[in-house]
Formats: C-alpha cells, structure tokens, sequence
C-alpha cells in the first residue's frame, strides 16, 4: 500500500497534462489545429499543407470549388502556361503572374468568346487607347468592334494623372488588359480567384464592382427594377451555382445580369460575349445600332421569352427605343452649340479646359446614358430624374452660356 499514493500522483499528474495540453490545443486558432482533408490533400497536393496554416481562406475557397471536386490540382492552373515568366516554389516550378491563359487550358471555347466581347481588348483601349494594345490585338479587335479599339488614348490618362488611372480606371478595365503572356484579360475579374465560381459571376453586385456609378449605373438601375426587388427578396431560393448547361427557370426564376447577358437558360446557348445580345451602342454619344443588331436583338428576346409574353417584349423594346431616339435627338442638338462656339472661336484649347466640355461630357456621358440604360433594363427614375431631367437642366445651361459668349463678342465689336 506504500506504493499507492505515489501511483495516484502519477495517474493524477498524466490525467491533468492531459486535459491541459487538450485545452491548450482547443485555445489554438482552428487553422493551426485542424488539418486538410483526405479529399483536398489529394486534389491539392503539396500545396495545402502550407497555405492551409500562411492563408487559410485560399485554401477553404479552393475547398468549395468545382475544381477541387473535379479533383483539378493547384498546380494545374499555377503551371506555366505558354511564353509565362517561371518561378521556383519550394519545390514546384510555377507561373509568376496568372492570366486568361492559364485558364484558356481547359476553356479555350469562352476564351475565344470573351476575345471577342467588349470586355477584351477594346474595354482597354477605352482607357489607353491602341497604344495600350499590339498591332495584332488592335487588328483583332477592330474585326468585331469597328473604331473601338484603333483610337487615341482618353485625355483623362493624361489630365488626370497615371495614379488616378492605376488606382481608378484600370481597376474596372484591367478586364481586359494585355498580358506579358500575349493573352488578354483576366477571369478572376468575374468568377474569383480559387472559387472560380460561376454562382459569384451570377451575381448582380459582381457585375456592380464595375457597372455602377453616373456614367454606367447598370447596377443602380437593376436593383431599382423589379428584377431587382424580386431578387433582394428571394435570391436565397434559387440556386445559383447550377452548372450552366443545366441551368433552367427552376432554379433562377428571377433574373440577375448573367442570366439576360450571359446565361443559356432552358437550354439557350451560354456565351461570354456580351455583345451577341445587345443591339445598340448604347454607351456611345449618340447610339447607333450593332452590326448584328437584328440577330443581337432576336437572341435577346429569347431570353425574355423564357419568362415573358411577346407582348411584354414588344412593349419594353418600343418604348426603349424611343428613349433612345430621342436622346440622339437631344445629345445632337447639344453638340451641335458645342461645336459651333468651337468652330467660331468662341472655345479655345485641348479638350476639358473650359466649362463648356465638361458640361457636354456630364450631357452624354451621365445623363444620356442613363435614360439609355434606365429604358431597356426597367429604371423608371433613371430614365427621368437621372436621364431627361438633368439634361434638359444642362440644355438650358448650355444655351445660356453660348448665348453669353456671343452677346459679349457683339459688345465687344
């Protein structure tokens, strides 16, 4: 019995480290205790064994990924694709910068697609210009969207300053941007980095990041539409990670910007170009129609279909087209003051050194916009009070100040 008390201390004593180095290790963060799965060990590699502790979230977005159910490896988008600059990586040789053609792999057929929307190339020259793109680029881009790509850079790049640019504009057009690699774009811009996710590219306020604000509000206009309202309410309903080829009005009833521009709902065809179901150049001065724009419109309509009467249809296609017409109207009759005060001396210097120019610039490139944008996508107040209204305030400012300026020519005489 002398030796009891002695073994007691030392059950005791194990007991107690025990239930201390178990209490110690649930105090731990979770990414330092817990462990990869089996799953992604195996559909990751090497790779989640650190970055499962240095960036947890990477590794847990990666998790929810169709890729990492298809059991697609890290390494088989981090490789170096073609003309790609290598780096070495504890072990593995991978790309320095990944771009569209680390994923033009194993969806060369949207590549190409997306090549020839306005989100490639020429959302790019918007900014820079055909400077900003190879010859070749330019000449590509030029085939599908004729005088939007081979133009001189914005004078914002140079009145506005580079940091302005790199912080502001390029953030949004960087969609489309050269590559070192030769390719164009990126399509984490959409779908994000390691989730690839085509429910975050379905997403109204993914489009938002870009398509937002005075000069393109899509994003203010949809949530104002019932679209919009529809959505706010019943989004946690549908399901929208469904895999597009089988995606049906069963699982997105309401529609988001994907689902019109992009989606092949019910079996229609699925693209990432845009411009294959918009008919107008509606972002322009005075809009004038697509070369596709019977087709463009036809593909359009199909769309609505699944949801709406011919009627209906009909209906938002006139009224929209009307707004647009008579917007050509008055943007035309604005420029036309604009350019006669230019023409007689009245304006004088570069662009966007007088009040005249930005006042046209707002005319155009605010207001016309958005009652372009507000009739075809259902925004009653952006077609008014964000649209008509304000430029029919500008057209008075407009002719006043010409009327100032002539007048004091003619005292002056």
């Amino acid at each position: 019995m002398r030796g009891f008390p002695a073994v007691f201390a030392a059950v005791f004593l194990g007991f107690a480290l025990t239930i201390s180095a178990f209490l110690l290790n649930r105090a731990r963060p979770s990414a330092e205790s817990s462990q990869p799965s089996v799953a992604l060990v195996r559909a990751s590699g090497k790779c989640a064994e650190c970055h499962y502790r240095l960036q947890y979230s990477v590794v847990h977005e990666y998790e929810m990924s169709v890729h990492a159910q298809k059991h697609v490896s890290c390494l088989e988008c981090h490789q170096p694709a073609e003309n790609q600059e290598r780096q070495e990586h504890h072990g593995f040789t991978i790309s320095k910068h990944l771009t569209a053609g680390n994923c033009r792999g194993c969806h060369e057929p949207i590549y190409q697609e997306f090549l020839r929307s306005r989100h490639a190339a020429v959302s790019w020259a918007a900014v820079y210009g055909e400077k900003g793109l190879s010859p070749e680029q330019a000449s590509f881009a030029e085939q599908y969207h004729p005088g939007y790509a081979k133009r001189p850079p914005h004078p914002f790049t140079t009145l506005e300053g580079q940091s302005a640019m790199n912080s502001g504009c390029e953030q949004c057009h960087a969609v489309g941007r050269p590559n070192s690699d030769g390719t164009i774009g990126t399509c984490t811009a959409c779908h994000t980095r390691h989730t690839s996710s085509v429910a975050v590219a379905r997403e109204p306020r993914t489009c938002g990041q870009c398509h937002m604000g005075p000069d393109h509000s899509q994003l203010e206009i949809y949530e104002e539409s019932k679209h919009g309202v529809l959505l706010n309410s019943q989004a946690s309903l549908m399901n929208l990670a469904r895999t597009p080829k089988q995606l049906t009005t069963h699982e997105m009833w309401i529609p988001t910007c994907a689902t019109c521009h992009m989606s092949g709902i019910n079996g229609n065809k699925v693209t990432h170009d845009p411009s294959e179901r918009l008919s107008y150049y509606l972002a322009d001065a005075i809009s004038k129609k697509r070369p596709n724009y019977l087709s463009a419109q036809n593909n359009m309509r199909q769309i609505c279909l699944q949801c709406h009467t011919k009627l209906t249809i009909d209906r938002v296609y006139q009224q929209a087209e009307q707004v647009v017409e008579t917007t050509n109207q008055r943007v035309a009759a604005a420029k036309s003051i604009v350019d006669a005060l230019r023409t007689d001396g009245f304006l004088k210097g570069p662009p966007f050194s007088n009040r005249v120019d930005f006042l046209y610039f707002d005319f155009w490139h605010y207001d016309g916009r958005t009652s372009k944008h507000g009739a075809f996508m259902g925004g009653a107040d952006f077609v008014q009070w964000h649209g008509n209204y304000p430029m029919l305030s500008k057209m008075v400012e407009l002719q006043s100040i010409a009327q100032d300026l002539r007048a004091g020519k003619s005292r002056g005489k």
